[in-house]
């Protein structure tokens, strides 16, 4: 059974999502998990649903993969990896970082309005330019729905401030580029490292065995 396969089913198994495998020199083998999430319309029973006008729901906090979950896989991923004789030195299980990479559409649906990094395969090419560099491949910016229920990327190629620079009110600020994308047109997807210490950051654990 493939690499990918039998990590993937073991993760499952538990209960939990697979992010990432990783092959790093050395032997290492790290696996990143995540508990699954479902979007706020379909966590919801369809008579809570109903009733929500009557009776507000209190909002139910975010939670995150903890050491002990990493070493409950950990122990289940040995036990599989040895049965089917692959080979590697250490294994590491870990919660995703905040660079997490986005794969699935269901992770952009969770992450929406968050600010991302994406990589095309392709460059974007001269139609599609408009004040971007026609070879530009990378950008960052804010990930947002388009009507069209596609994905695109908004951003403004204005620096950011530095710490205590004054703004003057009367500067026009630099107008919003937006590129749409579909999935099969992204070579790397990911949460832009931005620690914020009121909301995301480093969560989450590791384990190794």
């Amino acid at each position: 059974m493939a690499l990918q396969q039998i990590v993937e089913q073991t993760v499952a198994g538990l209960g939990y999502d697979l992010v990432e495998i990783e092959r790093s020199a050395g032997g290492l083998l790290r696996i990143t998990i995540d508990l699954p999430w479902q979007p706020p319309a379909e966590a919801a029973a369809p008579e809570a649903a109903a009733d929500a006008a009557a009776a507000p729901v209190p909002a139910v906090p975010e939670q995150f993969v903890t050491v002990e979950d990493c070493e409950k896989v950990t122990r289940q991923l040995q036990f599989a990896l040895e049965v089917d004789g692959v080979e590697y030195k250490r294994l590491e299980v870990s919660s995703p970082g905040i660079d997490r990479p986005l794969r699935h559409e269901q992770d952009f649906q969770r992450f929406a309005g968050e600010v991302i990094d994406i990589t095309l395969k392709a460059p974007i090419g001269e139609a599609a330019a408009g004040q971007v560099s026609a070879n530009r491949k990378k950008f960052r910016g804010t990930l947002e729905r388009t009507d069209a229920g596609g994905w695109q990327i908004v951003w403004s190629d204005e620096p950011p401030p530095k710490p205590g620079q004054k703004v003057s009110k009367k500067r026009v600020p630099a107008p919003l580029q937006a590129l749409g994308f579909t999935l099969d047109e992204l070579r790397d997807a990911r949460l832009a490292p931005i620690v914020d210490f009121k909301g995301r950051g480093p969560k989450g654990g590791a384990a190794e065995g």
